[in-house]
């Protein structure tokens, strides 16, 4: 009889399949979360995959989001890569043009039951290259904006999901009560940028929604987008949010949404689970339209099988157990899928305990409307040589126009 044991850990959950004369097969797997909820839904993917593999295991492997693209990389090019592993949107391209990709377009293809063609084809835009498909998304999550609602009342203001279902949820909206609330409460700010990390690991997840919502963006065609009116106006906005009205913490300084010190923050609602024992009431809310409209901003994820790794085939059938569409209805209570038949069903709306079903529909709206953040196959060289330059737009007496110059001017070569 075979026997299985389950591990649980706050970096790495295993699952064991044990029994009879089998080879053993371990399938190590690289991801960036380690929030308990979704390694045990994880863990359960696994187990039910290893049931019926006697001899077969899977590994996944916590690295955190900041670090995990470099530290990949150096596992790959070290010779100790994962056999698969989720990867982010911005460094799909360079994954795919360094060969590092299996082509798993054939098998998955070939079949009935896993249905690709359930797929978005926009989702796939990314991962997909004619017949060759390089990954699967499994999160095309849209930044939306979180709110703790108990802020908002306390101040004598409408929150952002009541001002956006009036058609009144602007970004100069959004800098008034940011102001309004920082003003009445001291030690508490009006907003985060994401996970606070918005000057150093998450900079893009700051600026490329501002300088959208002003009609920009970071590059099109190669040419860089970052010193055009639109992008220096957006981020001129942004900075006097942080510094004229000392709404928004500045470098240095901490605030956190999700214990209660920020009455607004930009994410994904993959982070709502980190509120389900809140002291306060919270809601989501589409971002703020800008001076060009509407501009959702959407963050994707995928998974990949590694050319290096010593179990490709298993790591495909894998691959396609996790994605497969009853998974994928598991998983879209944290990550937003790219399966149409769940996206469309009321699975998606109704089956997140946290958010309430007309406040999912706005999550689905944003991913119908959006665009996913940039890439580039220089992706990484290209963060590279914009951090120094980012901190520089961060100072308190920065000229903006001279600094986004000054990115363009370093990421230029990249970009052709």
């Amino acid at each position: 009889m075979t026997a299985r044991r389950i591990l649980f850990a706050a970096t790495s959950v295993t699952a064991l399949a044990m029994g009879g004369s089998a080879v053993a097969q371990d399938l190590r797997v690289t991801v960036w979360t380690g929030n308990a909820a979704h390694l045990e839904m994880l863990n359960g993917f696994a187990e039910s995959f290893t049931a019926t593999r006697p001899g077969v295991s899977v590994t996944f492997e916590t690295i955190p989001a900041a670090d995990y693209t470099q530290r990949l990389t150096f596992q790959l090019a070290g010779g100790n890569p994962p056999d698969l592993g989720w990867i982010m949107e911005d460094a799909a391209p360079a994954f795919v043009d360094a060969g590092v990709l299996v082509n798993v377009g054939p098998v998955l293809r070939a079949d009935a039951a896993f249905d690709f063609a359930d797929f978005s084809e926009p989702a796939l835009g990314l991962w997909v290259d004619g017949d060759a498909v390089f990954g699967v998304p499994f999160s095309t999550s849209p930044f939306m904006t979180f709110f703790n609602r108990d802020l908002f009342v306390a101040a004598g203001l409408d929150d952002p999901l009541t001002l956006a279902e009036r058609g009144e949820w602007t970004v100069e909206k959004k800098r008034e009560v940011a102001r309004l609330i920082s003003d009445a409460n001291p030690g508490i700010w009006g907003l985060e940028f994401k996970d606070g990390q918005g000057y150093d690991s998450r900079f893009m997840h700051t600026m490329v929604p501002a300088i959208r919502a002003w009609g920009g963006d970071a590059w099109t065609d190669n040419t860089c987008g970052f010193s055009s009116p639109e992008a220096v106006a957006a981020m001129t906005f942004l900075h006097e949010m942080v510094y004229q009205d000392r709404s928004v913490p500045p470098p240095g300084e901490v605030g956190d949404f999700f214990s209660g010190r920020a009455a607004m923050t930009v994410n994904q609602i993959s982070r709502a689970s980190v509120l389900a024992n809140a002291g306060f009431e919270w809601g989501i809310a589409p971002l703020p339209t800008g001076p060009a409209g509407e501009a959702m901003v959407i963050g994707q994820a995928g998974i990949g099988v590694f050319t290096g790794g010593r179990n490709r085939d298993l790591a495909t059938e894998f691959l396609m157990h996790w994605t497969n569409q009853e998974n994928v209805e598991t998983m879209a209570r944290f990550f937003p899928p790219a399966r149409q038949s769940v996206l469309d069903g009321d699975v998606f709306v109704e089956g997140n305990p946290l958010i309430p079903a007309e406040q999912m529909r706005h999550v689905a709206d944003a991913i119908a409307g959006g665009r996913v953040l940039p890439s580039h196959p220089r992706n990484p060289q290209i963060l590279a040589a914009m951090a120094p330059r980012v901190d520089v737009m961060w100072r308190a007496d920065a000229n903006m126009q001279q600094a986004l110059n000054a990115i363009c001017d370093a990421i230029a070569p990249q970009l052709r």
